[in-house]
């Protein structure tokens, strides 16, 4: 690990704020997940396990502002902000210009719907907010831009992470028949 990443990681005390701003287009996404592994990796007490699940949580919420909340041509804004010790933060703004773009409440109340346990989903597509972010997650909020657009938050606490780690691990210690991602 090199000099910054252990200063990162030793630091218990202030969160480590980085924002980063990409054009609206899927060729910069390679990118945001590697750099996102790393920072989890290199500067978290998160487990290997955990930072592909948060390269896939920024993936899906890049995509969906790249996609739905901003058109070709603008820009949308990602925040990572490592709290050392305690949890990791992740908000995602899009510029509010792309097509069929909607407020905060109305992707809440979808995710919401797609989120529950007996909730039918048909479609192909659609299910990465309530499926991947919102179960790996422990919080998720929607916030309409007063400039337009949409700011989305995620927070993962470490407290909580390690407790499910264990409890997994107890549960299907033995069992070949179960794969824990």
């Amino acid at each position: 690990m090199n000099d910054i990443a252990t200063t990162i990681k030793n630091n218990k005390k202030e969160p480590i704020k980085i924002t980063i701003t990409l054009p609206t287009h899927a060729y910069f996404m390679s990118g945001i997940r590697d750099f996102t592994l790393s920072l989890i990796r290199n500067t978290s007490d998160f487990s290997e396990q955990w930072a592909y699940r948060f390269q896939s949580v920024v993936d899906e919420l890049c995509n969906n502002a790249i996609e739905h909340g901003s058109s070709a041509g603008q820009e949308i804004k990602i925040t990572f902000v490592n709290s050392p010790g305690e949890s990791i933060e992740i908000i995602v703004e899009d510029s509010g210009t792309g097509e069929g773009t909607m407020k905060a409440e109305e992707i809440q109340k979808i995710v919401d719907e797609r989120s529950k346990k007996d909730a039918e989903m048909h479609e192909i597509r659609g299910r990465g907010l309530a499926k991947i972010v919102k179960e790996w997650t422990d919080e998720l909020s929607f916030t309409d831009k007063p400039d337009g657009g949409i700011m989305v938050k995620v927070k993962k606490y470490l407290g909580d992470v390690k407790s499910q780690e264990l409890t997994q691990s107890l549960s299907f210690a033995g069992d070949q028949t179960h794969i824990v991602i």
